[in-house]
């Protein structure tokens, strides 16, 4: 999900990734409970992971995360209108969110400085809708 603070602002999070042995940057996200729906799981998640509430949501579509490997799709949201509460973070988990500007967080995309293809793509549809691509 793409949680934005103002529409020139998002809140990304560099988080301890073992398979990469080290910390990337990534939008916040999380596996579905069962039964949750999309919506619920960006909305905990959102919360858990950047301290953040979501005043609306808005679907940017699904992804396949590795179709030649597995059916897991990835739903992405961006969402508006944030209110801060306390994180919740797993105890396995090291997270640290970070404001950064829209366009900066763009730029990490296309440096490669931001690699986590879900969050790449989410960011990419987020400017899309927002009319910052073409």
């Amino acid at each position: 999900m793409v949680p934005f603070a103002s529409l020139d602002e998002v809140i990304l999070i560099r988080q301890y990734r073992h398979a990469t042995d080290g910390t990337i940057l990534e939008v916040p996200a999380g596996k579905l409970d069962p039964g949750e729906s999309p919506a619920s799981c960006a909305v905990r998640e959102l919360e858990e992971e950047a301290g953040q509430r979501a005043g609306r949501l808005e679907a940017l579509g699904w992804i396949w995360t590795t179709p030649g490997f597995t059916d897991e799709k990835i739903h992405l949201f961006a969402a508006f209108d944030l209110t801060e509460v306390p994180a919740r973070p797993g105890a396995d988990e090291a997270i640290e969110p970070l404001r950064v500007p829209f366009d900066e967080a763009l730029d990490l995309v296309w440096s490669g400085e931001l690699r986590d293809a879900k969050s790449a793509l989410a960011l990419l549809h987020a400017a899309r809708v927002l009319g910052r691509l073409g």
